[in-house]
């Protein structure tokens, strides 16, 4: 057993924790910043909606401690939140950590995140509120992904040919795009020049916490049996009675859509926990393939004990 008093007389640049939901990323992000007297900032992306703490699994004030967390909570659930924007409030936490004197420790299940940190992300320009507007009501009365993907095809066709036409989300930013710049959304992605260095991750250590997938379905289980007991259904009840876009990432969180299905009478209960776990499941399962595929340089671990251990003989070195 690691002692989690332990303190080490130096830290890294900054700690990065990967994994999949209900592996034990948050708990093993706390234990580590009491080591080097860090500060935990979210890498996940429904952890940063302020309606949505059950069901996004967020830590909970007792869970967080006397360990300072950020980008937690913070984001409304209406707003199209992208991995622009995270990646500009992350690089900002982590400047002002470290001017500090502290360690910023990055914990959270979203690969994409950890990409556009490590590789940096090409520079799109704002879209202008009335133009995102515009697209948005068009999906609206469209009532169609398809219909605007067709839309699309007709102005942008090499882009469109690279987008799933049910994934509105994708479709609306590239339309947005094309009429915010007069330019595809892939010259932007094509541009050189980044939006922040990648070199504010030089020297980070890399966790990839992945215990087998037998254990982390079971936690899965348990888990999601406990968001329930916690108020999870009148949590997704709040956010459909928010009248949002369905299209919205906030309310693509798993257990949304099914538990207030349930709550209306219009599934029921027994099943709409199953198809809830069925989905987290699959969820976990892309989430230990992007992490093997896309982090192959990152080291595994099976348990927090065994990457805090290799966590202090890296600092001893």
């Amino acid at each position: 057993m690691i002692d989690s008093g332990t303190q080490i007389a130096t830290a890294p640049s900054a700690v990065l924790i990967a994994g999949p939901t209900a592996s034990g990323k948050s708990s093993l992000a706390l234990r580590l910043a009491q080591i080097v007297d860090g500060v935990i900032i979210n890498a996940d992306s429904m952890q940063i909606y302020d309606q949505l703490s059950i069901l996004s699994a967020r830590p909970t004030p007792e869970e967080m401690g006397d360990v300072e967390h950020r980008l937690y909570g913070y984001v409304d659930p209406a707003e199209r939140y992208s991995v622009g924007r995270w990646l500009d409030d992350a690089v900002a936490a982590i400047t002002d950590v470290r001017a500090r004197g502290q360690c910023p420790i990055l914990v959270g299940g979203t690969g994409l995140y950890f990409k556009a940190l490590l590789e940096g992300l090409n520079v799109v320009p704002d879209v202008p509120d009335p133009i995102r507007a515009h697209w948005e009501s068009e999906l609206d009365r469209l009532q169609s992904p398809e219909a605007l993907h067709a839309i699309l095809a007709e102005r942008d066709p090499d882009m469109a040919a690279t987008l799933k036409p049910a994934d509105g989300q994708r479709i609306l930013r590239a339309l947005e795009i094309l009429d915010t710049t007069g330019k595809s959304l892939l010259e932007w992605q094509r541009n050189p020049v980044l939006r922040h260095d990648p070199a504010i991750a030089q020297g980070a250590m890399k966790l990839a916490l992945c215990p087998p997938r037998d254990l982390v379905y079971k936690k899965i289980e348990a888990r999601f049996d406990q968001m329930v007991e916690l108020g999870g259904i009148r949590e997704a009840v709040h956010m459909a009675s928010l009248g949002l876009d369905p299209d919205l990432p906030a309310m693509k969180a798993i257990g949304v859509s099914y538990l207030a299905d349930c709550d209306a009478g219009h599934l029921d209960y027994e099943e709409a926990i199953r198809l809830c776990k069925r989905d987290t499941r699959r969820y976990a399962k892309r989430q230990m393939t992007w992490i093997r595929n896309q982090m192959s340089d990152w080291p595994l671990f099976d348990t927090a004990e065994d990457a805090i251990a290799h966590f202090l003989i890296e600092m001893k070195k």
